[in-house]
């Protein structure tokens, strides 16, 4: 049992009727979060093969706002499925998923953003650990261009390694081009009018973490509330200029309290100039998902306002710290079992048949990373950093077993 601080309560019960307040702080204090993960259907449909796989996962409730997303019954030893690692799915919690609903809406299905399904160029300003920009590579159209940004050295690097799991796609390119960089927002000065897209999942005071996170409950208060309204003003602030006139910022947090949520995306279309398209909060106790807020808010587009993207690609590389991709997929295709799989994944040896040379090692077709064959023995190029450290092993897939 959570106990929520009086503060938060109080400031529930103020801003959503006695129902909805009651239910939100009874469904925090006293129940567990849901489990949902997304599928990376542009990867999956690469491999013919695994066309035959999915019968478990779609037994699954699926999510109203994102195509290919289900909920999972429980939390299941994900560590140890190499489909995971090889970024056929993503864990994500289900409401920040909403984002592909507002994308499909305010930029796929609107002809004043995409003629033809023209490739867009688009910027997730605070991407770590990768949810949303794995979602936006999965759904911008082929052709397009997008820069995941985090300005945390530690973090970027998870986020680095879940985009190119994602995107990594042997014997062919993934249809989106994906950068990762490494930078704080006032870095990108010479980024105006570059993208089409902006995502700001800013930095927040966490209510929406309360039931993952006994830290965020310990050290909730509506003094850093209020230093976090500030705090994402400086950062929108900081990153407006980079959005092109006419194009659209998704603003989101995990949060409940209007002044990081709803007073934000007023005071956005207010002081920085943009017309609100649509707000919606996620609660649980009435949406099956974590606290989350997202905003989707159109740039205003002034009258002879000339400003393009230009080679936006040269100037991320010429001005940004781009992080670079771990690895480079190269020579033939070398499936494993999935005991194998595991070893390879753990950076212990692997001896299966194969030509000398540097080789790509598949499970079910999917490229997981590479090696180099010396005779008896594969070498394992596999990450350090990406490596399972367990040496406990529990054989689980999602697209094997009941879910």
């Amino acid at each position: 049992m959570v106990v929520l601080p009086d503060d938060f309560v109080r400031l529930m019960h103020s801003q959503y009727d006695a129902e909805t307040a009651d239910a939100l702080c009874e469904a925090l204090a006293s129940t567990e979060p849901e489990v949902s993960v997304r599928l990376n259907k542009r990867k999956l449909a690469s491999v013919p093969q695994l066309a035959g796989l999915c019968e478990g996962i779609g037994k699954c409730d699926p999510v109203p706002w994102c195509d290919d997303a289900y909920y999972l019954k429980e939390r299941p030893p994900f560590t140890f499925d190499p489909m995971l690692h090889a970024g056929a799915y993503y864990v994500q919690e289900a409401s920040s998923m909403y984002i592909a609903k507002l994308l499909g809406e305010f930029i796929i299905d609107n002809s004043q953003f995409i003629t033809d399904n023209a490739p867009l160029a688009a910027l997730d300003l605070c991407a770590a650990p990768g949810g949303k920009s794995t979602l936006l590579a999965g759904l911008l159209p082929e052709g397009s261009l997008l820069v995941s940004n985090e300005p945390m050295p530690k973090r970027a690097q998870v986020l680095a390694e879940n985009m190119q799991k994602w995107t990594r796609v042997a014997n062919g390119a993934y249809p989106v081009r994906s950068i990762v960089t490494n930078n704080y927002p006032a870095d990108f000065v010479a980024l105006t009018g570059c993208f089409d897209m902006l995502v700001t999942d800013v930095p927040c005071s966490g209510g929406g973490m309360f039931r993952k996170d006994e830290q965020a409950v310990a050290e909730w208060n509506m003094e850093n509330v209020m230093m976090c309204q500030a705090r994402q003003r400086g950062i929108l602030q900081d990153i407006w200029h980079a959005l092109k006139p006419g194009g659209l910022l998704i603003y989101s947090t995990c949060t409940f309290n209007r002044f990081e949520d709803e007073d934000n995306a007023r005071w956005i279309c207010e002081q920085l100039g943009g017309e609100l398209l649509e707000q919606r909060h996620f609660l649980p106790g009435r949406d099956r998902g974590e606290g989350f807020y997202c905003c989707a808010i159109r740039k205003e587009s002034s009258p002879g306002a000339t400003e393009g993207r230009g080679d936006v690609v040269d100037k991320v590389q010429r001005t940004l710290r781009v992080m670079p991709e771990a690895f480079e997929l190269e020579g033939p295709a070398v499936e494993l079992s999935y005991d194998e799989a595991l070893q390879y994944l753990r950076r212990e040896a692997v001896r299966v048949p194969a030509e000398r040379g540097m080789v790509t090692l598949c499970y079910r077709g999917l490229p997981l990373g590479p090696g180099k064959c010396v005779g008896n023995r594969i070498n394992n190029l596999y990450p350090e950093q990406w490596r399972i450290r367990t040496t406990y092993t529990r054989k689980w897939s999602l697209f094997e077993n009941e879910t």
